[in-house]
């Protein structure tokens, strides 16, 4: 067998075609880049479009169904979208508030409603914010606010929602509960106070709305002219209640009008008078009447002066009848004569 001959590697002198030395440039199949298939790229794209798409639509989703907290400046809420139930803010708990959201910021978010573009509409977080505009205003925070967006969208919702949020949160007075359920009839959220009643406070026992439903015509008769309705308990709002209903508030209505209360004990003062004097007289009235004594008659002077004729003089009365079967028109005639004559006679 014929022996190989090893091969040697070519010079790279002679294949160069200027003679320089240096190798022609080559492309290796395996050393050359690799390029992406077309398709890979559109499928990318497409998934990452797909990707923003979920990513957005349950965003979307999360803020319609009041599951997204966003900040919002206090100026894009308007604070007066719903007439609020509370009437009066207590100064220590207010400080309370600010001094809490100073150190830990806003631990609970509002509740607001989409009203037009960049406006929102205040359910529930009132005194929140009235928080976070004092602390604007000493120049601490930014004046933004942690919202949760609502998705009411009718009016009767949104006032249950106000409600239940401070039934859960504040201490509010029956005056303020059944504020609330008249000026929604007022604005005819409600058709009926009844109807407003069982629907804002649903999740309250019967006893509770029939002590609400109480104190509805003291907010309807001196809710303009109380200046510490808050004040009003239980018992003496369920006083006042009755005579109101009844028509009888045009003293009390001018006696308030004609005060100037310093303080709520004066006012509560005033009211207990008030219906105090209202009592006593409808228990006098209703008292039976104790039948008067007459005091005891002169027996009458009774005498005939003649046959069936009966002639008695009752001197209580300073009366005289005649009476019987002798008293004839005949006599009475001459009896009428005779006194005219004695009456002619005396003059």
């Amino acid at each position: 067998m014929a022996k190989r001959k090893r091969l040697t590697p070519a010079n790279p002198d002679f294949l160069r075609p200027d003679g320089s030395g240096a190798a022609p440039e080559s492309t290796s199949a395996i050393s050359a880049p690799r390029t992406r298939a077309p398709i890979a790229d559109v499928a990318a794209d497409s998934s990452a479009s797909a990707a923003l798409e979920e990513i957005a639509g349950e965003m979307n989703r999360a803020r319609e169904s009041g599951r997204l907290i966003s900040r919002v400046a206090l100026e894009q809420i308007d604070l007066n979208y719903l007439v609020r139930d509370r009437v009066a803010v207590n100064d220590e708990d207010m400080n309370a508030l600010v001094a809490s959201i100073r150190d830990r910021g806003q631990q609970t978010p509002i509740e607001v409603v989409v009203i037009g573009a960049g406006r929102y509409g205040l359910i529930s977080g009132w005194r929140r914010c009235q928080a976070i505009a004092r602390l604007r205003e000493a120049g601490e925070g930014d004046g933004t606010v942690l919202t949760l967006q609502r998705p009411p969208e009718k009016a009767p919702d949104a006032y249950r929602a106000m409600v239940e949020e401070n039934e859960i949160r504040a201490d509010l007075s029956y005056f303020e509960r059944a504020r609330i359920v008249v000026v929604s009839v007022e604005q005819r959220v409600f058709d009926t106070h009844k109807k407003a009643l069982q629907t804002l406070f649903a999740a309250a026992s019967r006893s509770k709305r029939s002590k609400i439903g109480s104190f509805i015509p003291v907010v309807q008769h001196l809710g303009t002219y109380l200046q510490f309705p808050q004040a009003i308990g239980e018992r003496l709002g369920l006083r006042l209640s009755r005579p109101l209903e009844q028509g009888h508030e045009g003293t009390l209505i001018k006696e308030l009008d004609a005060h100037d209360f310093a303080t709520s004990e004066d006012e509560l003062a005033c009211l207990t008078r008030w219906v105090a004097g209202v009592e006593r007289d409808e228990k006098r009235a209703s008292e039976p009447r104790k039948p008067q004594v007459k005091s005891p008659q002169p027996a009458p002077d009774e005498s005939f002066p003649r046959p069936a004729l009966r002639a008695c003089y009752h001197p209580g009365d300073n009366r005289l009848e005649l009476s019987g079967a002798g008293l004839t028109p005949e006599l009475r005639s001459a009896l009428i004569d005779w006194l005219a004559e004695q009456e002619t006679g005396t003059a």
